[in-house]
């Protein structure tokens, strides 16, 4: 079985093209939610803040 070039090649052309739009429809709804507030870290401040204590309650101790 011997396959035209033209052929193989024009289906790369396809398999890139589609493989770079999937890539920037990926990269739009990723901004999209970064800009949404998607990833936002709403858990780390409150828990710190705990921590933070801890470590003031130690300094004064060694004081």
């Amino acid at each position: 079985m011997s396959f035209d070039s033209g052929i193989c090649m024009s289906v790369i052309y396809l398999l890139i093209s589609v493989s770079l739009l999937v890539a920037m429809v990926f990269l739009v709804l990723f901004i999209i939610s970064v800009r949404n507030g998607q990833y936002d870290d709403t858990y780390t401040p409150s828990v710190r803040m705990l921590f933070e204590e801890e470590e003031k309650t130690n300094q004064e101790k060694n004081n």
